[in-house]
């Protein structure tokens, strides 16, 4: 089941466990509960303080509880918990036997103090980057709370479940049988879904930093690079970040990176914040910024090639949380996300049936017809995945000529149960009023409409920056970026930007951390200068 390498990482992390636990299992004479065995032996026999038990009752088969001694089981896994969600089962082992999460202990304390009898379920596949932050967090919440339960269900294994509760995006999170949210959320959004997080607490935290010498928006490769810079520099350096990894945390394989010559995204994502985490940077982590005021005097007839110098005054940042955050100088590196297609249906039937991530949602459309959207590279990459896993894959490209690298167009060229449809404009997706029945297109020739029955659209027609909050405050260009210079100077003196929000060619990870590397640089070059260029002004 395991291999030596992963069986000795295994041995190591569960000598933190800090009481005895034990496995419950609920098997029956599949396959699958075959290899749930194998697995709970290997991690009995991982450590002296593991037990396991095969008369559990469980109605979902396979799967297991863990129960610590002493207690009864709140946490569970049904269908094997591999793949993303090994160190999901890693992580509940030890926060079951008592070992303390590292998580803020603001957060540790709202946890434990909900009240309300609360009964999870999370829909998670081995394949999705997402699930895991909520699998987690909601495995944490009931090791801390008596009153909470968690069971994470690997929709692949029990795709009659998935069929009957229309879960067709993961992860899905139901609440005492009802829908409770989908898609990636922290443990500080859970608890303030929950209404157990403080959110005058939070902007009190905030709002009590002071000014800051720089702030960093965005915590993707491009922000995480421009916040250590900085903190080497003796900068006082706070990151506002929905998630820090941000798309990284989206990416499956990375083989492009220089000096690591494979790793996955969340992986390298986790290396980042310990990272970050070993410097003295704020990070305000689950934050978003609703609007940025720049200082009056910085705003005043600045252009990108004059705006080469910070004078001091402060910035402001107005977060959704309603937290104010002060700052000399700023580094947007906001990122980007998902061009949608733009059509009817599209909004409604998203998350039931219209999504992005094969590598997410793919093992929920088994044998199902489905459709890809962008004869790119992410788009035929994404046929080709889904091919596996799907009944046949419809590619559907605007224009007469697909984009992707011949290498990809030849080997899609070969899958037997893939075709391409070029010239196709999508025009409306439409379902059932409850989930996704399929979609129209026009060929852009003929002018001709036809209709194309799917149960799934992925939709993979590039990215859009996440520059919304930026209208009116430094230069976007007509695509929404931020204009930069070679230097990483925007309109506006002492804001700077890096990253695939930018005007930056070549959106790549590599480049990204390179361009936060360059504005934390010029941006302390700038504050270096300032007092001399001042001071000279006066003279004048």
């Amino acid at each position: 089941m395991l291999d030596n390498a992963l069986k000795d990482q295994l041995r190591a992390y569960l000598e933190h466990l800090k009481s005895p636990i034990t496995l419950v299992a609920s098997l029956d004479e599949s396959k699958a509960s075959k290899e749930m065995r194998a697995l709970l032996e290997e991690l009995e026999g991982a450590s002296n303080r593991i037990t396991v038990r095969y008369d559990g009752g469980g109605e979902r088969r396979p799967s297991f509880s863990i129960e610590r001694e002493g207690e009864s089981a709140r946490i569970a896994f049904a269908g094997l918990p591999l793949g993303h969600e090994f160190t999901s089962l890693i992580l509940a082992l030890l926060h079951a036997s008592g070992h303390p999460p590292r998580v803020a202990q603001e957060l540790i304390e709202a946890a434990e103090a909900l009240h309300d009898k609360l009964h999870f379920e999370t829909y998670f596949s081995q394949s999705c980057q997402n699930c895991p932050d909520v699998v987690q967090a909601l495995n944490l919440i009931a090791a801390r709370n008596p009153n909470v339960e968690h069971v994470a269900i690997d929709g692949a294994s029990f795709a009659d479940e998935v069929e009957a509760r229309e879960v067709f995006a993961v992860p899905s999170v139901f609440l005492n049988g009802e829908p409770f949210a989908q898609g990636r959320m922290t443990l500080e959004e859970i608890l303030s879904k929950l209404g157990g997080a403080d959110a005058a607490g939070k902007k009190e935290r905030v709002e009590s930093l002071g000014v800051m010498d720089l702030v960093v928006v965005g915590g993707g490769p491009a922000g995480a690079s421009a916040a250590l810079f900085a903190a080497r520099k003796g900068q006082r350096v706070a990151i506002v970040a929905d998630r820090i990894g941000g798309q990284l945390l989206d990416t499956l394989a990375i083989e492009n990176y220089p000096g690591v010559g494979e790793t996955e995204g969340p992986r390298l994502a986790a290396d980042l914040e310990a990272q970050l985490r070993r410097y003295p940077i704020e990070l305000l982590e689950g934050e978003r910024v609703a609007q940025l005021q720049p200082a009056e005097s910085s705003a005043e007839g600045a252009g990108v090639e004059a705006a080469n110098h910070s004078r001091g005054e402060a910035h402001v940042l107005f977060l959704e949380s309603g937290a104010r955050l002060e700052a000399r100088q700023i580094i947007l590196a906001p990122g980007a996300r998902y061009r949608p297609m733009g059509v009817p249906g599209e909004a409604e039937y998203r998350t039931r049936g219209v999504t992005n991530c094969p590598h997410c949602d793919g093992p929920l459309f088994k044998e199902r017809a489905i459709a890809v959207v962008g004869g790119g590279n992410a788009g035929v990459e994404a046929a080709l995945d889904l091919a596996g896993i799907v009944r046949s894959v419809t590619l559907l490209e605007r224009e007469e000529e697909l984009r992707a690298d011949q290498v990809l167009q030849e080997k899609l060229a070969a899958t037997d149960n893939a075709r391409v449809v070029r010239s196709a404009a999508v025009k409306e997706v439409f379902g059932d009023g409850r989930r996704l029945k399929g979609l129209r297109y026009e060929d852009r020739v003929t002018g001709e409409v036809h209709e194309l029955e799917v149960e799934g659209i992925f939709v993979q027609i590039g990215l859009v920056p996440n520059t919304d909050f930026l209208k009116g405050s430094v230069e976007l260009n007509r695509f929404g970026e931020i204009v930069v210079d070679d230097r990483g100077r925007t309109s506006v003196a002492g804001i700077y930007g890096a990253g695939d929000a930018t005007t930056a060619p070549y959106k790549q990870i590599a480049i990204a951390a390179g361009d936060g590397a360059r504005a934390a640089l010029t941006a302390f070059e700038d504050k270096l200068r300032a007092p001399r260029e001042a001071s000279m002004r006066a003279a004048s």
